[in-house]
C-alpha cells in the first residue's frame, strides 16, 4: 500500500495507506454505509450506536460511544483509517485520535453535503464504483418525492428538558424540506432551545417528536397538546430524518408516505 492524500469535508488533507484495510467508524451513518459499500472484512471497530447492520453491532468492537470514545481501544486495534463527523463527535477526541491516526472527519448540514460524504468515503476506501450506484439510487428516489403536496409549518423536536428543536442549518431540516414541510425555526441555526409557551408562537400545524436521541413516546403528545392545542402532534423514526448515509435510500419510501398521511 502507498500513502494517498484525501480532503475530508474539513477541508483538511488526510494521509492515508490507501487502499484502507482496517477501519473505525465512529459515527452510526457512516458505519451503515460502510457496511452497504460491501466493507464487512475491513471495518474493525465501531460505537455502542452503531445499531446498523444488527450482525455488526453483535460482533464488532465496540469503541464507546460517539461522544466518549475509548481511545486506547482504537489505538489497539491499529485501524489505519478513523472515520469521524465533526458534530456527532467530541472535538477534543478527534484531535487526540488525530496525533496517531488518520482521522477523516466528514461536516453535514444538507442532503447534497450527505451525497458529497458517500461519495468521498467511496473514495478514500476504494469502493467508487459502489458508491456511484448508491448514490445515484438515493439521489433519483429523492428527484422523485412529491412536493406538490400543500406545504405544512412544522416543528420538530429532539430533545426534552430543556425542550430542544432544530435550525434552519441542519441536515433534519434539509430533509423536512425535501416533501415541502417548512421548519417554524428555520431562521435558528443548530439545536434551539424553546419553551412549548414560545413555540405556540410559531404555530406549527403539525409537530415532530423523534425516537432519537430522546425517546419520545405517546405520553409526550398529550404534554405538548397541553400548550399547543391546535397542533397535530406525531412520534416519528429520528433515524429517518438525522441518519445522513444510506439509509437515506429506506427513508425515500418513508418520507413520501408521511407527507401523503399528514
Amino acid at each position: 500500500m502507498a500513502q494517498q492524500a484525501f480532503t475530508d469535508m474539513m477541508e483538511r488533507q488526510v494521509m492515508i495507506d490507501y487502499p484502507p484495510q482496517r477501519i473505525v467508524s465512529v459515527v452510526p451513518s457512516q458505519t451503515e454505509l460502510l457496511y452497504d459499500l460491501g466493507l464487512d472484512e475491513k471495518v474493525v471497530g465501531i460505537t455502542k450506536f452503531c445499531v446498523h447492520p444488527n450482525e455488526w453491532f453483535r460482533n464488532k468492537t465496540r469503541v464507546g460511544g460517539t461522544k466518549k470514545l475509548d481511545i486506547q481501544k482504537i489505538l489497539a486495534l491499529k485501524p489505519d483509517l478513523v472515520l469521524a463527523n465533526k458534530e456527532e463527535n467530541d472535538k477534543a477526541q478527534i484531535e487526540e485520535l488525530e496525533r496517531h491516526l488518520p482521522v477523516w472527519v466528514s461536516d453535514i448540514h444538507t442532503v447534497d453535503e450527505a451525497f458529497d460524504m458517500i461519495k468521498g468515503v467511496g473514495a478514500i476506501t476504494n469502493t467508487e464504483t459502489k458508491a456511484a450506484q448508491l448514490l445515484a439510487d438515493i439521489t433519483n428516489g429523492f428527484s422523485q418525492l412529491n412536493k406538490t403536496n400543500t406545504p405544512k409549518h412544522v416543528a420538530y423536536f429532539i430533545w426534552r428538558n430543556p425542550w430542544m428543536s432544530i435550525g434552519g442549518d441542519t441536515f433534519i431540516s434539509d430533509m423536512l424540506a425535501r416533501i415541502n414541510w417548512q421548519n417554524v425555526l428555520a431562521d435558528k441555526t443548530r439545536y434551539p432551545e424553546i419553551e412549548l409557551a414560545v413555540l405556540k408562537g410559531y404555530d406549527p400545524e403539525l409537530i415532530l417528536l423523534s425516537s432519537e436521541p430522546y425517546p419520545f413516546k405517546e405520553k409526550h403528545i398529550a404534554e405538548i397538546n397541553a400548550v399547543l392545542p391546535d397542533a397535530q402532534v406525531i412520534l416519528v423514526d429520528g433515524e429517518m430524518f438525522s441518519w445522513y448515509g444510506t439509509r437515506m435510500l429506506k427513508a425515500i419510501e418513508y418520507l413520501k408516505n408521511l407527507a401523503e398521511q399528514y
